[in-house]
């Protein structure tokens, strides 16, 4: 509010006073001013170094992370290191390393960082969960990692392993949340089934679950997704600034790749629905400068599939016909394919908010298997094993196979989707 110029008479003073403090007030009552919006969203790793780490302060930290975990320009296990009161014992990495630059399913080792000294135990090896040796002495395990709120992005599952290995241990855990990239009101997918549990799938939730990793935490505990957490002193950090409509773009924040083969927003965007690609006769464009963002087979007529696909006018993106041809590039050393020419589809997402991933990739693997040979048709499925994991159940096989529409496809989960979205309601934080 401007303030009062000494030149304007006091009576004309007390009329502008009252009349802004009645606008004032009428604003506030409105939810105008509940909060004050901020210029980018604050993650749980910046409001923690903003209540001075009064967390940590004279604890043993055990830190789970990876180069997303910055503020600003610095990294977490440097701004913990600079702290005096707070005491860094231990590193744990996660798929891809504590610099993000391992390929996928690279097998991380246990080592010590370069730049600390400490300790960096391997969570992506030998084994998947901290044992009880490596948290020995900790009086705190911090979870700072970006996810990309897909089910099949391991991070989640590193997540729910972590959070066992504290309460077996008996230590608080703490979640830094950050943003979901693809907003907090998309779900979709088959909601995993029991027996298609694995690391790129633990929890039984849609592919695309529209939490943030702070509320997904409180949701494997609170549901119970996981056993032995009903003892776990569970600590989530929250965002601020973040609402759910948010994706990526929104926050203000800088995308970091939290893999190698997400290097854009783009990339992370289409990937839950691109990533069946991996299950199938093709590329899910690996060894190329736009992973999940293309994908190709060595038999495919682009032009007819993306005419195809086009037709169906699926919302938020077009498709272009492609070539492309995988070869070694970091975070993907030994693509599929690698020197042979692929013909398929680029993906060229022209609205973020409308475009539907999980529904896309359907309608691309139904555009895939029907335009395959009759005599090949099944085999395009080159991993069925594979394709189950990541959808969650062997159902999306069967309905290819018996020829599904994409529509019937997607309808089959609405119902298992829209209970999922109440189950979740306890648990949100914004």
């Amino acid at each position: 509010m401007p303030a009062l110029k000494s030149t304007f008479s006091s009576r004309r003073s007390s009329w502008w006073i009252a009349a802004n403090g009645l606008l004032l007030s009428l604003l506030v009552l409105a939810g105008c001013f509940t909060s004050v919006p901020s210029a980018r969203v604050r993650t749980g790793t910046e409001v923690l170094v903003a209540r001075h780490f009064d967390l940590l302060r004279g604890k043993r930290v055990g830190l789970i992370a990876n180069h997303t975990a910055r503020i600003d320009t610095m990294h977490l296990i440097d701004r913990l290191m600079a702290e005096p009161e707070v005491h860094l014992v231990a590193l744990f990495a996660p798929e891809h390393g504590l610099r993000g630059t391992a390929a996928a399913g690279e097998e991380i080792r246990d080592g010590r960082d370069v730049r600390t000294g400490l300790p960096v135990y391997s969570l992506y090896g030998a084994t998947r969960k901290p044992t009880p040796e490596m948290l020995a002495g900790l009086d705190v395990l911090v979870f700072d990692l970006q996810d990309v709120g897909a089910r099949c992005y391991t991070y989640i599952s590193t997540l729910g392993l972590a959070m066992q290995a504290a309460a077996e241990a008996g230590i608080p855990f703490i979640v830094l949340d950050r943003p979901n990239p693809l907003g907090g009101e998309l779900i979709s997918g088959f909601v995993l089934e029991p027996e298609q549990a694995s690391f790129v799938g633990l929890y039984p939730i849609p592919l695309v679950y529209g939490l943030t990793i702070g509320e997904l935490a409180r949701m494997i505990q609170g549901e119970r997704l996981l056993p032995g957490l009903e003892r776990l002193e569970l600590i989530v950090v929250p965002l601020e600034g973040w609402r759910r409509t948010m994706q990526w773009p929104d926050t203000g924040l800088p995308w970091r790749p939290p893999s190698p083969n997400l290097p854009t927003f783009e990339a992370a965007l289409a990937y839950p629905g691109t990533v069946f690609f991996e299950a199938v006769d093709g590329s899910e464009g690996r060894g190329t400068d736009a992973p999940f963002l293309q994908v190709g087979t060595p038999w495919a007529n682009a032009r007819a599939l993306a005419d195809t696909l086009n037709a169906r006018g699926l919302p938020g993106v077009r498709f272009e016909p492609v070539t492309f041809t995988p070869r070694p590039r970091p975070g993907a050393p030994h693509p599929r394919y690698e020197g042979r020419p692929l013909h398929g589809v680029r993906l060229h997402i022209t609205d973020r908010q409308t475009f539907r991933p999980v529904v896309t990739g359907i309608h691309l693997l139904h555009a895939f298997y029907h335009q395959a040979p009759p005599s090949f048709r099944n085999a395009f499925i080159q991993r069925p094993d594979w394709l189950a994991r990541l959808a969650g159940t062997e159902r999306l096989y069967e309905l290819l196979r018996n020829g599904a529409t994409p529509e019937t496809i997607v309808a089959s989960w609405e119902k298992e989707v829209e209970a999922f979205r109440q189950r979740r309601r306890p648990y949100l934080l914004y």
